[in-house]
């Protein structure tokens, strides 16, 4: 009873659009998380200290890396999704 695949698969045309996207984005994650790994290492006191809202800054700095991390995906969603409209329409466009 094989009824075969639910969407027919096409060929991307974005996806090397997609994979710099997700590079760059991982870039920009691993600075900000090096940032936190390095007060860590070197100035682990610095961590123990009231940063805002009466917070240290070990746990504002992690929720903000958490919170960033969401912002990002959805950012890349976002972005993704309207390179593959562009792309998919023009090919689609182009194409006899």
């Amino acid at each position: 009873m094989n009824h075969g695949p639910a969407v027919e698969l096409d060929v991307d045309h974005a996806s090397s659009k997609k994979a710099k996207l997700g590079v760059i984005f991982f870039f920009i994650y691993s600075f900000f998380y090096a940032g936190f790994v390095v007060i860590g290492v070197f100035n682990y006191e610095l961590l123990s200290q009231e940063f805002a809202l009466g917070l240290n800054l070990a746990l504002f700095y992690g929720m903000g890396l958490i919170v960033f991390a969401v912002l990002l995906g959805i950012l890349y969603n976002f972005l993704c999704s309207r390179y593959e409209d562009q792309l998919n329409t023009k090919e689609e466009v182009n194409q006899p």
